[in-house]
């Protein structure tokens, strides 16, 4: 007979660490450091933990026992890909007599459509409206309807759209756009115009969404002719403006056709029309502008004259072509005009500036702002400050910190946490303490990123647990 102190080591000490792990992320919870369990949801090692003992340290640590806690835990075991421990913690429901909602079973269905097991995914919607677990409303019916279509299950998306047509919970239009959405992915784009006659004779308006989806569908395949007829329908017959991104994807269509002129033109258009160009108009022409980089600057700048430079100048830090002196180049003429000079734009600009490495030419453009008569807010502090910190320039992150509060402008929950993060990726476990204190004075709370590094640093070195203010006196008392 083997006894208990034969197990094996290795064993062991994966058990402590796992306990570890697990009591650290509810102390934490209960001390008020995350929102209850979900920001450390995500981490895969939750995912080794019995549901059990996750119930019993729940009740150790005072935690409720109730719908909204196990929704979320199983929440977490969804994103992490293990919807069958999710699936194990409903008989924890029925032991504390807590009611099955059908937030509890759209959460698993959409788990499980994640892993891909669509026939199990289906078969538990059928047995909820088999055995009336609970009433399929229509969050659930989009849920299965939307993980059906996204898996190439067409015909299924569309049989199950009849049948609740028949049903009590009646489609609403965005049921309907699921399934326009998946026949434009089929490239069925007459059965999904015919459907969208049959919502219209329903009585059912359809929305920009619908529109949306029929054009980018008829821009995929080339059929201009009848892009332009919704165009038209949408606006004349039942004055649905188009918007930014009903622009932006005829744009994309153009371009990668390689109608730049047409596409020209619609830009102009929904200029003219109040329609500013965003940053996500701007990346449609990513592609053309890798060709042929001198054109696309070209048509940049004409485009610029009608008012849209300081979005240019943002795609360009943001694409992934190396456009910063392209970018500086339009910001410094934008500069000298006098245009755009909200602080949200700079921020833009210094944080587009920090993550493609300039952090020097960042901060110049930082401490140009008290000349040109512009006071930094919380966000430009906090990304200057997440600058200097992927930088491993901590001193002058931490001097950043103090400048801000020197200058009436507080730090928040993001700038406690961008420090802490920078201190806990660089291993300077002793300089997080201070931060931590004040963190707790202000009422601040660790975001899911800084408990991750944070839980994953406390199962190498447990002592780090001292560190926090009140689970430190916690321990005390």
């Amino acid at each position: 007979m083997i006894s208990a102190n034969s197990r094996n080591p290795v064993r062991m000490e994966s058990d402590i660490h796992q306990t570890l792990v697990i009591r650290t992320v509810m102390q934490l919870a209960a001390a008020g450091y995350i929102c209850c369990l979900m920001p450390y949801m995500k981490l895969h090692q939750l995912s080794r933990i019995p549901c059990l003992y996750i119930l019993k340290i729940e009740s150790k640590l005072g935690i409720p026992i109730n719908g909204v806690i196990q929704n979320s835990v199983i929440n977490g075991y969804c994103l992490m890909h293990r919807a069958d421990c999710g699936l194990s913690l409903l008989p924890i429901y029925l032991k504390n007599g807590i009611s099955f909602d059908v937030v509890t079973f759209t959460t698993l269905i959409r788990g499980i459509f994640a892993e891909n097991k669509v026939k199990d995914a289906v078969e538990l919607f059928k047995k909820v409206v088999r055995e009336k677990i609970c009433e399929p409303n229509q969050v659930m019916h989009a849920t299965v309807m939307n993980g059906l279509s996204k898996t190439g299950h067409t015909q299924k998306t569309s049989s199950l759209l009849r049948l609740m047509e028949q049903g009590n919970t009646k489609p609403d239009i965005c049921i309907y756009n699921i399934v326009v959405d998946a026949l434009c992915s089929d490239r069925n784009l007459d059965t999904a115009i015919n459907l969208l006659n049959e919502i219209k004779q329903k009585g059912i308006p359809p929305n920009i969404v619908t529109y949306n989806t029929l054009i980018d569908g008829l821009c995929k395949l080339g059929q201009w002719e009848k892009v332009k007829t919704l165009f038209s329908e949408m606006v004349v017959n039942l004055n649905i403006y188009p918007n930014v991104c009903t622009f932006t994807i005829v744009i994309d269509g153009l371009c990668k056709e390689g109608k730049v002129a047409d596409a020209k033109e619609v830009v102009g258009h929904m200029v003219k029309k109040g329609v500013e160009p965003d940053i996500i108009t701007y990346n449609a022409m990513m592609d053309y502008i890798k060709k042929k980089l001198d054109e696309a600057m070209q048509l940049f700048r004409e485009i610029s004259q009608k008012g849209s430079m300081s979005n240019i100048v943002t795609t360009l830090l943001s694409c992934k072509y190396g456009l910063v002196e392209e970018a500086m180049s339009l910001f410094k003429k934008l500069e000298r005009k006098r245009e755009d000079t909200s602080i949200a734009f700079y921020n833009v600009v210094i944080n587009g500036l920090c993550k493609n490495g300039k952090l020097k030419e960042a901060y110049a453009v930082f401490e140009n702002l008290y000349f040109i008569g512009l006071l930094p807010d919380v966000r430009t502090y906090n990304v200057m400050i997440n600058g200097f910190c992927l930088e491993g320039l901590f001193d002058e992150a931490k001097e950043i910190l103090r400048k801000m509060e020197d200058n009436g402008c507080f730090p928040d929950s993001v700038t406690y946490n961008v420090i802490v993060q920078g201190f806990l990726r660089s291993n300077k476990i002793s300089e997080i303490a201070t931060f931590m204190k004040e963190m707790a004075e202000r009422g601040f709370l660790f975001d899911a990123t800084t408990t991750e590094l944070l839980v994953n640093i406390i199962r190498k070195n447990p002592s780090v647990l001292d560190m926090i203010p009140e689970l430190h006196s916690e321990k005390k008392q």
